[in-house]
């Protein structure tokens, strides 16, 4: 005799995989401001004011709903590009010092999250 999963079964099944899928990857803010912090981003970068560069939430508000915008942020956190601040100055952005990829996309998307 064969025995066919039922339909609640299976739903409950994903349903489950759902939910532990969504909480490991949910967003920790007081986490990406540590980093944040800890990092040095914070020297040039206030969470929703102008500093010497773009707050935080201006960066999130200029990348909301990108297709790529998680990567552009890892990327600029990683690869020392150089920027470009308003009175002409350029200056490579520091690199971070993690290697931790969970806590840099947490930190990308605690900025993304930041866009009102």
């Amino acid at each position: 005799m064969k025995v066919k999963p039922s339909i609640a079964l299976i739903g409950g099944l994903w349903a489950c995989c759902l939910f532990a899928s969504s909480s490991t990857f949910a967003m920790d803010a007081d986490e990406a401001q540590a980093l944040a912090k800890k990092e040095g981003c914070l020297k040039c970068h206030a969470v929703d004011k102008k500093k010497e560069a773009k707050s935080l939430s201006e960066i999130g508000k200029s990348l909301k709903g990108k297709p790529d915008a998680n990567a552009k942020l890892i990327h600029h956190f990683t690869s020392g590009e150089k920027v470009k601040f308003e009175d002409g100055k350029e200056e490579e952005h520091k690199v971070m010092k993690t290697k931790d990829k969970a806590a840099m996309q947490n930190l990308a998307e605690w900025i993304l999250s930041l866009a009102k």
